[in-house]
């Protein structure tokens, strides 16, 4: 796993991008890599809640969809600290067969994309409705096996909405970048996404950026 985080400039107020991996059970791990709106102290606070209660939640062995909904429902009891929060929230399992199964819900945040060994690349998750604005959730977990050399790329909006002038590198333009990337190490996929991204405007970014890759060891014959 790899992650590359860019704050948009220096001396901005602290930015809402956060990201997270941590140890559940039994081998699993679940990540999180989410966008809170706005900057400063009370994008600070719910970024806080949002980490801790995540782990928390996690670990207490509820699902994705149950993790989120709590999730929204402590960012709502902020009242006026509250803020609009999209949250990509998966975890990960390593199978027998060399496989990882991977559980994901995407609330309102840029779509996690899966490379395939063959170079294909496809969406990994459905858009659902991000969090912090509504009270009753409908959200559903969704089920993937990656397989072993696979490449899953999550990003926040910083990456995805990069401009120049009317131009925007947008998902497409993500996925382009991503198809050359077979056989490349978590890191050096993470590292050839942020050239990209940074070669596609010559202006310095307006908006935190985050990447966030996993790659699934491939199996080695003896």
């Amino acid at each position: 796993m790899e992650v590359i985080y860019r704050a948009a400039g220096e001396g901005n107020e602290v930015g809402g991008d956060f990201y997270d991996l941590f140890p559940i059970s039994d081998g699993a791990y679940g990540f999180a890599i989410g966008d809170v709106c706005g900057t400063g102290p009370n994008a600070a606070a719910v970024t806080g809640l949002a980490r801790h209660a995540l782990r928390l939640l996690a670990r207490e062995g509820l699902s994705g969809p149950a993790v989120l909904d709590r999730l929204n429902s402590a960012i709502l009891d902020e009242g006026a600290r509250s803020r609009f929060l999209t949250l990509l929230y998966g975890e990960l399992r390593p199978q027998e067969d060399g496989s990882a199964e991977l559980k994901v819900v995407c609330a309102g945040h840029p779509l996690p994309l899966r490379l395939r060994q063959d170079g294909t690349v496809e969406p990994a998750a459905d858009p659902q409705p991000l969090l912090g604005v509504l009270e009753d959730l409908e959200l559903y977990e969704q089920t993937v096996t990656l397989d072993p050399g696979d490449v899953l790329l999550c990003v926040t909006d910083g990456v995805t909405e990069r401009r120049e002038g009317p131009r925007m590198l947008g998902d497409d333009g993500l996925a382009d970048v991503l198809t050359t990337c077979t056989g490349l190490t978590a890191g050096a996929v993470a590292a050839r996404i942020m050239r990209a991204v940074e070669r596609f405007a010559s202006d310095a970014p307006s908006d935190d950026m985050a990447i966030l890759t996993m790659r699934v060891p491939e199996l080695h014959q003896n």
